[in-house]
């Protein structure tokens, strides 16, 4: 197919792309690296890949009870738009920094390169940061089990164990490692298919769900009705917990900084697919939970499901049982890609810090196979996502706890860049084409204050009273990963990591 694009085009075109080609090359090499991978990306492409990773139809379908249950309708509508705008300021800044260093490397090189004489940051970031992808993939995988084992108990009645769960999230792992196996272009052709499946299946959901829902709530009901599940009194605070499905679902933007060296013009286009993507999440997510909210028949219901995943209930009220697994493909098939996509981000983070002595065997995490995959980057993150699968057998609890600290994991990688940028506004020099200009400066400052509120939020107990069961175990789990990189950065990375290591220099 694309031998086929290529005769089309024109003898013009051909030399157009070329010239891009050429200057997206040189920005890399002034960066101090050579041009590894083919540049076949174009912005459709790019854009699809952080519209991928925030995956708006999974993540407010799998996270919809979290809002439901702490605020309800109120709380939700509210805490999306309010949520949703400081994420978009987060993405402008992480947009104009991507645009300066459009580098695979994403959040960790960024770091390094604003703080050179402070490796260590750089060190933490890329390993916190390429374990929160991985994280995410492994949740996506197993939410991907939980949507199939809901469909299995409406259709068949059957209840699917643990085990079983787990063996589906491992065969989405090793789904997930043969697709990111094929290479780029298998990539770019998902990402652009998950743009448009997205967008469709957003309005195949609208419309069945407010043509089928028996009742439907009225605009009182949804942008004023209160609900606490949580135990806990103020509402302030419940308003604030439901908060967190927001915050889950909007992550993941920053993902198009991994693919910038197979992106044609990646100081342009990067930038704008990260911004663009919350935009466009922002808007469609509306939409879909403003569906949802007219739809829902009883949110006691839902809160006292029976099935795997809270979201299948309210689909199973709304619109019955047949229509209820057609929504719950449309949705399972979005988070496929976005699991997907996890580890595309992982398997290239891998390979940056690889390439830079931040990560052991660089010489088998550099090496790309004939697809021009980072095989060695893709295989590890479905190794890793296999083996802490299987705690979800042992316990569901324990399991939640390792994933919750994937998202707090982000917010804190985001926070690394913005803080850089809010107390050394001037750690860049040479800005890329995507500047912010005199907004700079107050958009990271906003992006840095809401990092702080969202990584205090997510450890916060969610319900009360606290009790073995109901507590908030991700402090824990994100405090063990910050042990484990620490003892790693004075066990070997202080050694052998300085900083990025160039692997291009003019003569």
């Amino acid at each position: 197919m694309v031998k086929s694009e290529r005769r089309d085009s024109s003898p013009g075109e051909d030399k157009e792309e070329a010239c891009d080609i050429a200057v997206s090359d040189q920005r890399l090499r002034d960066l101090g690296y050579k041009s590894e991978f083919r540049r076949e990306m174009s912005l459709l492409k790019v854009l699809g890949i952080s519209f991928c990773a925030i995956g708006i139809l999974t993540g407010m379908s799998s996270a919809f009870q979290a809002g439901l249950f702490s605020g309800g309708p109120v709380g939700l509508f509210w805490g999306w738009n309010i949520c949703s705008l400081f994420m978009f300021l987060i993405a402008l800044s992480l947009a104009e920094i991507c645009s300066t260093y459009p580098t695979m490397g994403g959040l960790y090189f960024w770091v390094c390169k604003m703080k050179p004489e402070i490796p260590i940051l750089g060190f933490f970031t890329g390993w916190l940061y390429s374990m929160a992808m991985v994280f995410t993939g492994i949740a996506g995988n197993l939410t991907v089990a939980l949507y199939l084992a809901s469909m299995a108990e409406i259709g068949q009645g059957r209840t699917l164990t643990r085990v079983e769960i787990t063996a589906i999230a491992w065969a989405m792992n090793i789904f997930s490692g043969i697709i990111n196996t094929i290479g780029t272009k298998a990539i770019g052709r998902m990402s652009t298919f998950n743009i448009w499946w997205t967008i469709g299946g957003t309005f195949v959901l609208v419309i069945t769900l407010l043509v089928k829902a028996p009742v439907k709530n009225s605009p009182e009901f949804v942008f004023t009705n209160f609900q606490n599940f949580t135990g806990w009194e103020s509402k302030g605070f419940v308003v604030l917990l439901g908060f967190l499905q927001a915050v889950y679902t909007l992550e993941g933007c920053e993902t198009a900084a991994q693919v910038a060296e197979e992106a044609v013009r990646a100081e342009i286009l990067a930038p704008l697919a990260v911004a663009g993507s919350i935009a466009g999440s922002w808007l469609v997510g509306l939409a879909y939970m403003l569906s949802l909210l007219f739809a829902v028949q009883n949110i006691a219901s839902v809160q006292a499901t029976t099935f795997a995943i809270p979201i299948s209930q309210l689909f199973y009220d709304a619109v019955g049982p047949q229509l209820a697994q057609l929504c719950l493909v449309v949705v399972m098939l979005s988070q496929v890609t976005a699991a997907i996509t996890n580890f595309t981000a992982s398997s290239r983070l891998f390979y940056a810090l690889a390439r830079d002595n931040a990560f052991p065997l660089k010489k088998q995490f550099m090496t790309l196979n004939r697809f021009q995959a980072p095989y060695w980057g893709v295989w590890t993150s479905v190794l890793i996502g296999c083996i802490i699968s299987c705690a979800y057998i042992g316990s569901a609890v324990a399991f939640d706890a390792i994933l919750s600290s994937a998202a707090i994991s982000v917010m804190l990688s985001y926070m690394q860049p913005i803080i850089i940028r809010v107390f050394w506004p001037d750690s860049i020099e040479d800005f890329g084409p995507f500047r912010l200009g005199k907004w700079s400066w107050p958009v990271n400052f906003a992006g840095f204050l809401f990092c702080i509120f969202v990584c205090v939020l997510f450890v916060l107990p969610t319900a009360f009273p606290v009790n073995v069961l109901n507590m908030n175990y991700s402090i824990i789990a994100v405090g063990g990963l910050l042990v484990i990189i620490t003892i790693n950065w004075f066990w070997w990375g202080k050694h052998s990591f300085k900083g990025p290591v160039k692997t291009f220099t003019f003569k």
